[in-house]
């Protein structure tokens, strides 16, 4: 009998031991949360350099008289981790030259772009 009892002692300690803590709801609705703000901040910077890179654009053509023929670089932070450039639709040679291409992009200090054509609409953004 005593053995019976240390024996359901032994047992019962074994599994209490093996058992995981379980985490509370509040933590998991606290990282779908942040989840959620982080993308909604994503989509909001990404709506940010659209707006900004059009209208800088817009800006630009109408009073420097900047050639837009090559592409140029229009601004290397448009809006946080966002350049925005000048590119052609269909996207030509010169699109690819580095001369042509915002120097913050391609040095990694950006990881994003907002592309717009001579007339100052949207050819890409990612």
């Amino acid at each position: 009998m005593k053995k019976r009892a240390l024996l359901s002692i032994a047992v019962g300690l074994l599994l209490a031991g093996c058992a995981s803590p379980i985490k509370p709801l509040t933590s998991a609705s606290q990282t779908i949360e942040q989840t959620v703000n982080a993308e909604q901040q994503k989509q909001a910077d990404k709506t940010q350099a659209l707006v900004k890179c059009q209208q800088l654009c817009q800006d630009t053509l109408s009073s420097d008289g900047v050639d837009f023929e090559v592409g140029p670089c229009l601004s290397n932070e448009i809006a946080p981790d966002w350049v925005c450039d000048v590119a052609h639709e269909p996207r030509q040679a010169v699109d690819n030259e580095a001369a042509n291409q915002c120097e913050a992009f391609r040095a990694g200090r950006a990881s994003h772009f907002v592309e717009v054509d001579g007339n100052c609409n949207v050819v890409q953004a990612r």
